[in-house]
């Protein structure tokens, strides 16, 4: 669908549990400051999936954690006062 999205979300990443890499999907209804991490249990960033002004509509980017050990990670989106933030689960 070409429609714009009308309300910001962020998607469970799939598949999950992964190995080696992910996919994770998110909606933005208009321009905005996006920011999407990664994060270890310990609440320490490792990753920097986007960090940029994006347009209105639909997104989809891969992590690729090869270099990474099994366990629980989490991805959070910041895109203005949205914040949302999900489990995924790496196994090797």
């Amino acid at each position: 669908s070409t429609d714009l999205p009308t309300h910001f979300s962020l998607d469970q990443n799939y598949p999950n549990p992964f190995n080696p890499s992910t996919t994770i999907e998110f909606s933005l209804p208009y321009s905005i400051y996006v920011t999407l991490k990664v994060f270890n249990l310990l609440g320490e960033e490792i990753a920097a999936l986007v960090s940029e002004e994006l347009s209105a509509g639909n997104y989809s980017t891969r992590w690729a954690a090869r270099d990474f050990t099994s366990g629980v990670y989490f991805y959070r989106l910041i895109a203005g006062s949205f914040v949302e933030a999900k489990k995924m689960l790496l196994l090797r």
